[in-house]
């Protein structure tokens, strides 16, 4: 007995324009919390709705140079605890900062795409293109 060929998934449908700015603006709320949210939405997303593309990967590239500014100040703040102490109390100032901005432009990047516009961070290399 031959089984049924299966037929191939069909493809998502696109997302209406209400959809689009809301999950553009959750990629950018979604930095507060880490990267992930912002790449697992543009993952999802990117094929479905124009503007989730453009601003999930903003985001997305974003949530990629917090990451790895954390790391790298994590990084410095273990390797000066251990050479001269007192600079400790600067990296760990550099990291709550890091947190702060994080925080401020991820809320100002979700309002304003959730107003209509859009966001572009001041200080973001976009390493997807």
């Amino acid at each position: 007995m031959t089984e049924p060929a299966s037929a191939a998934p069909s493809p998502a449908a696109p997302l209406t324009e209400a959809e689009d700015k809301q999950w553009a603006s959750f990629a950018h709320f979604g930095n507060i919390l880490s990267l992930v949210p912002a790449l697992i939405i543009w993952l999802i997303f990117k094929d479905r709705g124009p503007k989730t593309n453009v601003e999930g990967k903003e985001a997305l590239n974003w949530g990629i140079n917090v990451a790895a500014g954390f790391i790298i100040l994590q990084v410095l703040n273990a390797i000066v605890a251990i050479a001269f102490f007192p600079l400790k109390i600067l990296t760990g100032l550099l990291i709550f900062a890091l947190v702060v901005v994080n925080l401020i432009f991820a809320i100002m990047g979700g309002v304003k795409v959730n107003g209509g516009g859009s966001y572009r961070y001041p200080v973001n290399i976009r390493w997807i293109k």
